[in-house]
């Protein structure tokens, strides 16, 4: 089943990479919505199915630290995965938003091998191409 995925990124350059990025990762991914901060990230969640959140940190008016606290405040959202990507590498403020909830974290600029594993591992999203087949051979729909 393919996972609906939420970018949280102030950079609207950042969002169109990590959208090829997941393009080119070979994962089952359904729709890719955006958001520039946490409150727009809240928005599209009330708006729209979304099945994992890859989050910034470092953003205006809602950071990912406040979302994450938002999110867990919130029984709608809550259950959402929400992994990192963000280019902070301090131990502390990484531990500490994994105590917040986040369930993964993957360090920007990052390969397309690395989202794929970090969200294979949080999500259990598989591969494009391990659709199901039925017994006369045909893929299923």
């Amino acid at each position: 089943m393919s996972a609906n995925i939420l970018i949280v990124d102030d950079s609207e350059t950042m969002r169109g990479m990590i959208k090829r990025t997941l393009a080119m990762s070979g994962l089952d991914v359904g729709t890719v919505f955006e958001a520039s901060n946490g409150i727009e990230a809240l928005a599209r969640m009330a708006e729209h199915p979304v099945s994992v959140v890859l989050l910034d940190i470092n953003m205006p008016l809602m950071n990912g630290m406040k979302l994450l606290a938002r999110m867990h405040d919130d029984p709608r959202v809550r259950e959402i995965p929400v992994i990192i990507a963000s280019t902070e590498g301090s131990e502390p403020r990484i531990q500490a938003l994994l105590n917040a909830g986040a369930r993964g974290y993957v360090r920007k600029p990052f390969r397309p091998e690395q989202l794929r594993d970090v969200l294979k591992s949080v999500v259990g999203l598989r591969d494009a191409a391990a659709q199901p087949v039925c017994e006369d051979g045909d893929l299923s729909f």
